[in-house]
């Protein structure tokens, strides 16, 4: 059996899930197109090929096991996407919630099960009513982060993933834990005002220290908010340019060995400064489909 415990996003990785990019089928058509990045594109006929993203993969998976993570591998399921098993489920503490993703993405969960029925919990199968996917979770501790879209304009948004909903179901699930509910950018045509989950705006990387992308929140009282609670010193503020490039969107292993985007070169200097091993990848043609490497990754047990 499966132990599963997650406190929070930095201490030492043990056991993770990391997506595939086999079988991916044809490239999606502007019609199936999740986001406005893979939208953009497919419109250029710069969407990315399967063995590139194959590649890229490999290369995260070879750092994982180099640090003595524990790497298991969804089940193939033949023409479909299966890279960002984020999005799956979630970990808070030592409960498995199943997210309500969006209804294009559901055999995702098939290629999972297996994985999911070696646990040592049960499965908590979140209510019809919620919408969530674990990119919009960020739990530090004491508290759990949740980006969410609270607009009227909810239904319309195929980027909205997060309803408040969730968060008001959490609540009362999660009584040991501040929920805390943040606000972030959705568009489903401009790649610019569009946050596709809380972690491509934000991430804790240690117990003092986050990396912020301001130009991602809907709210700049969320970002005072956190801002305060880390201390600037303590934060990397990321620009515009590293906003788009989803720089937040790392995998802490722990607070000494961060996986990042090798383009990332003004972030891995600031890790670097402060004694962090950067373990570089270049995770160029994941990017253009909105996700990173937190993304692609489901963890499962970080030690306590």
């Amino acid at each position: 059996m499966l132990n599963i415990n997650i406190e929070n996003e930095y201490s030492r990785l043990k056991t993770v899930i990391l997506g595939i990019a086999d079988n991916l089928g044809n490239p999606p058509s502007e019609s199936d197109a999740f986001d406005p990045r893979s939208l953009y594109h497919i419109k250029n006929k710069s969407y990315p090929v399967e063995k590139d993203l194959k590649k890229e993969v490999d290369s995260f998976k070879k750092k994982l096991t180099k640090h003595k993570v524990e790497v298991l591998r969804p089940n193939n399921i033949d023409d479909c996407n299966q890279i960002f098993a984020r999005d799956l489920g979630f970990v808070i503490s030592n409960m498995f919630f199943l997210s309500n993703i969006v209804p294009n993405r559901q055999d995702e969960i098939e290629g999972i099960k297996e994985i999911l029925n070696h646990l040592d919990v049960g499965v908590i199968k979140l209510p019809e009513f919620m919408h969530i996917e674990g990119g919009d979770i960020i739990v530090h501790n004491d508290k759990v982060f949740i980006g969410t879209y609270s607009e009227e304009d909810y239904p319309s948004l195929i980027t909205a993933r997060t309803n408040l909903e969730s968060i008001d179901y959490l609540k009362r699930i999660i009584n040991n834990k501040e929920i805390i509910p943040i606000d972030i950018k959705k568009s489903n045509i401009n790649i610019f005002e569009n946050t596709l989950h809380l972690d491509c705006c934000f991430q804790t990387i240690s117990k003092d220290k986050a990396i912020i992308c301001p130009d991602g929140f809907k709210k700049k009282e969320d970002v005072e908010y956190l801002i305060k609670l880390f201390g600037k010193k303590n934060i990397f503020l990321a620009r515009l340019e590293e906003t788009f490039m989803l720089t937040s969107n790392v995998l802490v292993i722990s607070p000494e060995i961060i996986v990042s985007h090798s383009k990332f070169k003004r972030l891995n200097k600031w890790l670097e400064e402060k004694g962090v091993l950067v373990e570089k990848v270049d995770y160029s043609n994941i990017s253009k489909m909105s996700g990173l490497f937190r993304c692609s990754t489901l963890p499962l047990t970080r030690e306590l």
